[in-house]
C-alpha cells in the first residue's frame, strides 16, 4: 500500500516550487480537511439509512450516554454540540416532531426545560449506535490497532490545544 495521496503531490509541487520554504504543516492540515470531507460523506451512508443527519444523531447520542433518564438541558446540549442557541431550538422542535425527543419541566427549576429521549428515540439510537461504530471501523481500517491508539491521543492533542485557545 502506497502512502502517496493527493496531498503529496501537492507538497511534491511546494518542493520544487519553493525549496526555500517548509510546506509540511500544509501536509498535516489539507490531509485532516480532506479526511473530514470523506469521513463526513462515508458516515452520511450510515445514519441516512435510519433517516437520520449527523446532527441528529449527535443529539441523540448525547442524550443516550448522558445516562438515565436520557435528559438534559438545552444549554447543555448546544455546548456540547457546539452550536448557538437558535439552531439547538430549531434542532429539537424536528426530533420533537419526530417523536424523538420532548420537553419536559426542569424539576430543579420552574422555570426552565429538559430535552429527554423518548423510549423511540432511545431505542432509534441503540439499532444505529453499532452501525455507526462498525462504519468507523471500516473507515479505520487502513490503520493497524496499534496506530489507531498512536493516533488517537495525538489527534486529542491537537484538538486540546486549538478548543483551549479559541
Amino acid at each position: 500500500m502506497t502512502n502517496e495521496d493527493h496531498v503529496s503531490a501537492i507538497l511534491a509541487q511546494w518542493a520544487a516550487e519553493r525549496p526555500d520554504l517548509d510546506a509540511s504543516p500544509m501536509g498535516i492540515i489539507g490531509r485532516i480537511s480532506r479526511l473530514s470531507l470523506i469521513i463526513d460523506k462515508e458516515l452520511f451512508w450510515v445514519f441516512e439509512q435510519f433517516g437520520l443527519y449527523r446532527w441528529s444523531f449527535d443529539m441523540l447520542a448525547t442524550l443516550r450516554r448522558s445516562g438515565a433518564p436520557y435528559r438534559l438541558s438545552p444549554s447543555a446540549l448546544f455546548r456540547s454540540m457546539m452550536v448557538t442557541s437558535a439552531t439547538m431550538t430549531n434542532r429539537i422542535d424536528r426530533l420533537e416532531e419526530k417523536g424523538l425527543v420532548r420537553r419536559v419541566p426542569d424539576p430543579e427549576d420552574r422555570r426552565g426545560i429538559l430535552v429527554e429521549l423518548t423510549e423511540q428515540g432511545r431505542e432509534l439510537i441503540d439499532t444505529v449506535l453499532p452501525a455507526h461504530v462498525a462504519n468507523e471501523e471500516r473507515i479505520l481500517k487502513a490503520l493497524s490497532k496499534e496506530e489507531q491508539h498512536t493516533l488517537a491521543p495525538l489527534l486529542g492533542k491537537l484538538l486540546s490545544s486549538l478548543e483551549h485557545s479559541s
